[in-house]
């Protein structure tokens, strides 16, 4: 199918599909006159793309863990798995933030919010 055709199946624009493929996320063919030609299968792809950006997944993630999960005996099983892996990530993160947030809450008031603690004034 055609990008035109491939944007009205999935509710993304030409440019997204083709920095998708730019980016290595999806593959085209071209047809004897030069135009992209994508396969059916690409439909559900970028569904599959939008759906774990969505879920906090980077370009890059997908990228891999895609590749994964074509080789994956067991998808729902390799799912779960990055999900488990992403959540950690999360929870990483949320305590990273957590402490900035303390941090940042420790400053107020102080007049000089960007001092070090402790350092000498």
């Amino acid at each position: 199918m055609r990008i035109g055709e491939l944007a009205a199946r999935t509710g993304l624009t030409r440019d997204t599909i083709r920095f998708y493929e730019k980016s290595g996320l999806l593959v085209s063919g071209r047809t004897a006159n030069g135009y992209r030609d994508f396969s059916p299968g690409a439909v559900e792809w970028l569904r599959y793309v939008r759906t774990a950006q969505a879920l906090g997944f980077s370009l890059a993630e997908i990228a891999r863990t895609g590749e994964e999960l074509r080789g994956a005996a067991d998808t729902a099983g390799a799912l779960s798995a990055l999900f488990e892996e992403k959540i950690r990530v999360v929870d990483a993160r949320m305590a990273e933030l957590a402490v900035l947030r303390a941090e940042l809450a420790a400053r107020v008031g102080t007049g000089c919010p960007l001092r070090a603690s402790g350092a000498p004034g």
